[in-house]
């Protein structure tokens, strides 16, 4: 057995060598990170920590708790274990399956917990991690050290040297920072957090049934799949809700859903806490469910509706019309993704453009709206999302530039935000008072599942103009907050600020 093999324990095998090492009147020293990519810095670092004490002990978190953002770690957490397991100075190394050290404080209860320089300053730590941490190491007389050597920044080095982003984004990146620094664009999130919301469109239960394919049925063309397991999801409306919900103060949805198979109780329980509902019920038409069926690699081999695209909601529209006309106006954002299932009518639309302050939509086409669906229902908005071939549909336009269109559009329909998402091209935004198109590559450095991406960068990128940010902002917050998305399993967890705002800090260090 190697050295560094005896080194590497599981925290269980940690803690019970940290009382051990108590027991004998041994001072114990904790360090804990990510430690991605071990640099001068470190090295420093875990030196004046070891000078604390007699014994030091390094734990790192688990690859599934790096909250960095996409690509991140670069470094698997078995390559992480074993490079610090090599510095003759640390004694013992552990993995933490935990996105913070309190669980680890509780168990090795150190002595001395120390931490960089750039914790010292506990209020700017984004996270707010740090506190938590402190309380845990005092609970058992611990006390929390800061060094004080000079810091490297892991992610500005592996921005740099390590090919995690392609030149285009790259060049992009350092042109956005000359700018803005990460403080500034979170300090604008933070500026959300007063917005009261209202949010409108079709709910869908999105329905993710696993299988495993087994080849070619022998008695037919079809292709035959063992079923493993199966997954809901909240998607439509309340996803969007559900992402902006962590950054404001208030979001209220109004939806419909059916009085037949409701799931009224799966839904609420998905909702976060400050999102007020108004459910209008279809008397002859189900929830929607749109069930995909998908292999290990979530490759979507088939899809199925249940839903009644043409309710009879002569009465349900005349009651939302009612509400829209007296609620509509007392929010500082409307955002609408139109996902054209049936729920929104055109008086629907029409008492919205009416009294909306400030109007984003999104008019999605899908499966069952292809040709029948487009933002042209829509006589007014403020900002508009649509992707590239949603874009093409609206225009019937097959061949010409994107930012042509867009600015046609915008100047026929008088939006005076314009963004196409062009996926892996990355995104585009028009402003017709500049009579500028932004542009954004993109920012994610691989994708697990794309469903759900353009409702995250409608909920941003729409929160960041009905806030009166700038285009180029709202672009780049949307574009980061798409990057994030496509790292979940469909609707599986939202866009929340502590994520986006270490994302943010990732993309913006130099």
């Amino acid at each position: 057995m190697q050295a560094t093999d005896k080194k590497i324990l599981t925290l269980d095998e940690l803690s019970a060598k940290s009382k051990e090492c108590r027991d004998s009147g041994k001072k114990v020293v904790l360090c804990h990170g990510t430690f991605d990519l071990l640099h001068a810095g470190h090295i420093r670092y875990l030196k004046s920590a070891r000078n604390e004490g007699d014994v030091l002990f390094v734990t790192l978190t688990a690859d599934e708790f790096v909250n960095k953002g996409p690509g991140r770690p670069v470094f698997s957490q078995d390559l992480r274990v074993e490079n610090l397991g090599y510095l003759s100075f640390v004694d013992f190394v552990a993995v933490n399956n935990a996105s913070t050290a309190v669980n680890v404080l509780s168990k090795v209860k150190p002595h001395a917990y120390v931490k960089g320089p750039d914790y010292k300053n506990m209020e700017d730590d984004i996270t707010g991690n740090i506190h938590a941490e402190k309380k845990a190491v005092e609970a058992h007389g611990g006390k929390i050290v800061f060094t004080d050597d000079v810091t490297f920044s892991s992610t500005s080095l592996l921005n740099e040297h390590f090919g995690v982003f392609p030149t285009e984004t790259k060049d992009y990146l350092h042109s956005f920072r000359q700018k803005y620094s990460h403080e500034d664009i979170i300090g604008m999130l933070q500026s959300l957090r007063n917005l009261n919301v209202l949010v409108i469109g079709d709910a869908i239960v999105d329905e993710y049934h696993y299988v495993e394919p087994l080849g070619q049925s022998s008695k037919g063309a079809n292709l035959a799949v063992k079923f493993g397991s199966q997954e809901q999801f909240a998607g439509g409306v309340l996803a969007v809700a559900n992402h902006i919900a962590s950054f404001v103060k208030n979001v209220t949805i109004v939806t419909g859903l059916g009085k037949q198979n409701s799931h009224e109780e799966f839904i609420r329980s998905k909702l976060q806490k400050n999102v007020n509902s108004e459910f209008f019920f279809f008397e002859d038409a189900p929830t929607i469910v749109k069930r995909r069926y998908v292999d290990g690699d979530l490759l979507k081999l088939f899809e199925v509706y249940f839903y009644n695209d043409e309710p009879s909601s002569e009465y349900i529209d005349q009651d939302v019309c009612a509400w829209l006309e007296k609620n509509t106006a007392e929010f500082d954002v409307v955002i609408v993704p139109d996902f054209g299932n049936g729920f929104i009518s055109t008086s629907m639309i029409k008492k919205i453009c009416d009294h909306a302050r400030f109007l984003a939509v999104n008019t999605q086409v899908n499966s069952g709206n292809r040709g029948y669906h487009s933002i042209n229902r829509y006589p007014r908005a403020d900002f508009v999302s649509l992707n590239g071939p949603e874009l093409r549909m609206a225009t019937h336009n097959r061949h010409d530039a994107y930012e042509k269109l867009a600015t046609e559009l915008a100047g026929e329909i008088g939006v005076d935000h314009f963004a196409v998402t062009l996926g892996s091209k990355g995104a585009i935004l028009f402003d017709r008072d500049q009579n500028t198109v932004h542009k954004s590559p993109i920012l994610s450095t691989k994708v697990l599942d794309r469903i759900g991406a353009g409702d995250a960068f409608l909920s941003l990128a729409g929160l960041c103009l009905g806030r009166g940010l700038k285009s180029e902002i709202a672009l780049f917050i949307g574009s980061a907050a798409a990057a994030l998305d496509v790292q979940v399993v469909c609707n599986r967890k939202p866009i929340i600020p502590v994520n986006l705002y270490k994302y943010i800090n990732t993309l913006l260090k130099s």
